[in-house]
């Protein structure tokens, strides 16, 4: 992975490398449980989402347990764990970093502008099918 650039699918190979990050632009509105943001946990080399949690919007990060179960659902959906984990800057993830430490995953932080040919497509699609835009 280079530093600075703009990082490509072709950067990975499947199953090594995942990136979490949040799916929706606004939070997603429910009239019986408050608002939620949705987030993933997505195959950096395959642009595969192998997990999703609901976090609710006025929390300052996942917690503890939404990490656990995340990082759970994605070694079910893969059948293991990635050796590293890639995380934007600007998301809050002192948790998920704690938790992937533990678990032995090495964690990358950078820049979401890094990442946008990764998470364009997913973002556009939920966009579109999800908040009506």
């Amino acid at each position: 992975m280079s530093t600075g650039s703009v990082v490509h699918p072709q950067d990975f190979r499947v199953d090594e490398t995942w990136l979490v990050f949040q799916l929706n632009d606004v939070p997603i509105r429910t009239v019986q449980h408050g608002d939620f943001d949705c987030l993933v946990l997505m195959d950096a080399a395959s642009c595969y989402i192998v997990a999703q949690a609901m976090i609710e919007a006025t929390a300052d990060e996942p917690s503890l347990l939404e990490c656990k179960q995340l990082l759970k659902e994605g070694r079910a959906q893969s059948g293991r764990l990635p050796q590293t984990l890639i995380i934007p800057d600007e998301l809050r993830a002192d948790i998920v970093v704690r938790e992937a430490a533990r678990l032995r995953i090495q964690v990358v932080r950078m820049p979401e502008a890094r990442l946008t040919i990764l998470t364009r497509e997913a973002r556009d699609g939920f966009r579109r099918h999800v908040q009506g835009g």
